[in-house]
């Protein structure tokens, strides 16, 4: 078969929100591109009930639209704070005829199989076995698609169901739950199944801190803001923001759950105002986490053994990106390791847009992300000394992304201070045009 010449085009893979938001970008740039989408229409992980999003029915977004959406255009003011999923596929679907983004995707279109050539072309394989050159590649397929599992000795009879194919509680009804994973999904899970099961148990590893949504009736990421724009300190800002959520929702361990053993938002934070009435209610039973499976039961490490009927595992994703070889990602424990996980150390036309977990939400992250993109493919052909900046800036030092924040665990790697995050991309950008100015 004949391979078809792209080479002056962009290859984005994924037509979510990230990957409309790249392809908007480097189109207002004058760079070419082209979008490859397996799905039949825009959406990626918020097209739900499709078989790779993880969205379920209950899901609205955990950021308020105000702290989620593009940075040039705001989501409806008819929206609610915390818009669901339905409302935001809408939104994304009119982000992109907004921005003419339909006439540069190709729907129904599976990259199996993307190779970089000595050249640095890249040769770009499609499921009808149609092989294209491209330029330069973006992967924006997102990371929360691919299921990770824990290893628990034993065997468990009952259902098991991981976060990512969980859609309604009614698979609950009148079931004993066990959901495992403190993360915002497991929350929001397990605060479900209350409603319809007969008893919920939820396992959770370690000590988390929960925010509510709402902090003096403004959500709790824009009253947050104010305090990082007024640059006060973080540990003036932390004992403060911890007293009124206490005050607010209260204290954790005394629901039964266990004490944090770090400090306000060190972990990626839990936005919740649920699980601790439910929990307060007696509709959920917090467990620690599990020793061993045992057919129908289930045995904690502190001994005790529950009877369980189904078991919903929302404990991650794996970071997987089956049509490219890992040694194209600069890989490292069987991670990529990119700068502030989005630009390749060495390729110059290798990009990743939205692979990371900010504090706040990732729509305007992954569009920032990608003006800084653009510029840099931009740089590359007309603007040769901020193309040689860039180019040892992203091969050099890592800088810190977590503002001291963070925790060393997996579920930690991609979890980044957002406002640390948008002050480098800011000041990339800021770089990028004074110097196209000059030139």
């Amino acid at each position: 078969m004949t391979t078809a010449d792209y080479t002056t085009h962009y290859c984005i893979i994924g037509a979510g929100a990230s990957g409309i938001t790249a392809a908007k970008n480097l189109r207002a740039l004058g760079i070419s591109c082209t979008v490859f989408e397996r799905e039949d229409d825009i959406g990626g992980n918020w097209y739900y009930g499709k078989p790779h999003s993880s969205v379920y029915q209950s899901t609205h977004l955990i950021s308020s639209k105000t702290m989620t959406a593009y940075t040039d255009y705001p989501m409806p003011a008819s929206y609610p704070d915390y818009p669901n999923h339905r409302q935001v596929l809408a939104y994304l679907r009119d982000y992109a005829r907004h921005f003419g983004v339909y006439d540069l995707i190709e729907f129904n279109s599976t990259v199996t199989r993307a190779e970089r050539e000595p050249d640095g072309n890249w040769l770009v394989t499609l499921d009808t076995g149609e092989i294209r050159r491209y330029g330069g590649l973006i992967s924006a397929i997102g990371h929360l698609w691919d299921p990770k599992y824990p290893d628990i000795p034993g065997h468990f009879d009952g259902t098991t169901l991981h976060s990512a194919e969980y859609k309604t509680p009614a698979i609950f009804e009148g079931k004993h739950v066990l959901v495992i994973g403190a993360g915002n999904s497991g929350c929001d899970i397990a605060v479900d199944a209350a409603s319809r099961a007969a008893q919920v148990f939820h396992s959770l590893r370690r000590g988390y801190h929960f925010i509510p949504k709402y902090i003096f009736g403004q959500p709790a990421d824009v009253f947050g803001e104010y305090s990082l724009k007024l640059r006060i300190p973080r540990f003036i800002q932390r004992p403060i923001q911890t007293l009124l959520i206490r005050m607010i929702l209260g204290n954790p361990a005394r629901f039964g759950l266990p004490k944090p053993d770090h400090g306000l938002l060190q972990s990626h934070p839990l936005v919740n105002s649920s699980l601790l009435y439910a929990v307060g209610h007696g509709e959920i039973t917090p467990k620690p986490d599990i020793s061993k499976l045992e057919g129908h039961q289930v045995r904690f490490v502190d001994g005790s053994l529950e009877r369980v009927d189904v078991i919903v595992y929302a404990t991650g994703f794996k970071i997987s990106f089956p049509f490219l070889d890992d040694r194209h990602l600069n890989s490292s424990a069987g991670k990529p390791r990119l700068f502030m996980h989005a630009f390749h150390p060495i390729y110059d036309n290798f990009f990743i847009i939205g692979m990371l977990e900010p504090d706040s939400g990732i729509f305007w992250v992954s569009d920032l992300q990608s003006q800084v993109v653009g510029e840099f493919i931009r740089a590359q052909n007309q603007q040769a000394k901020a193309a040689d900046w860039f180019r040892q800036t992203k091969a050099g030092p890592v800088p810190d992304l977590q503002a001291g924040r963070r925790i060393d665990t997996d579920r930690h790697f991609l979890s980044v201070d957002h406002f640390r995050y948008k002050q480098l991309l800011l000041r990339f950008l800021k770089r990028f045009r004074q110097q196209g100015n000059r030139q």
